[in-house]
């Protein structure tokens, strides 16, 4: 039987699959997995650039992807989203209104986090659903790959 912890690690390491893609295309390092049981369910990563949205994030897309592949977004319900970086507030609230089970995230965002760095959407009290959060897995790996995309920038 795998660890929680390594599974964890497993998601991860694809959703830093999918930053490492999006780096290479161009686009901020983030990338997404939805996974429900032990099956991957989608996959993605920032698509802004590309797509010319603003809402193209990798978990907006990630999660759209999910839907399409269940048919429906109230079957995310038993779902886990792992993401690279701390999720900002739309994504943060599209993650509640998607009723996804878990959050397990790598780096936080002192930015634009919206989990724990300046705010909690996830677990307002306020909303009508609360997300369990894991924070901090593979947290030097993820947290590189973004220091990394913006020190070529400058």
């Amino acid at each position: 039987m795998i660890h929680l912890n390594e599974k964890h690690k497993q998601y991860m390491q694809l959703a830093l699959e999918e930053a490492r893609a999006a780096f290479a295309s161009g686009e901020i390092p983030i990338g997404a997995v939805i996974v429900v049981g032990e099956e991957v369910i989608a996959r993605a990563h920032n698509m802004k650039e590309q797509w010319k949205n603003a809402t193209a994030h990798a978990e907006i897309v990630a999660i759209n992807d999910a839907v399409k592949k269940l048919g429906h977004w109230r079957h995310l319900q038993d779902a886990s989203i792992y993401v690279t970086i701390e999720p900002c507030p739309m994504c943060a609230g599209a993650i509640v209104q998607s009723r996804i089970k878990t959050l397990v995230y790598g780096a936080p965002d002192p930015k634009a986090g919206a989990v724990h760095s300046l705010m909690n959407i996830v677990q307002d009290p306020r909303l009508n659903h609360r997300v369990e959060v894991v924070a901090g897995v593979m947290e030097e790996e993820c947290s590189e790959l973004m220091k990394e995309f913006f020190r070529r920038l400058r």
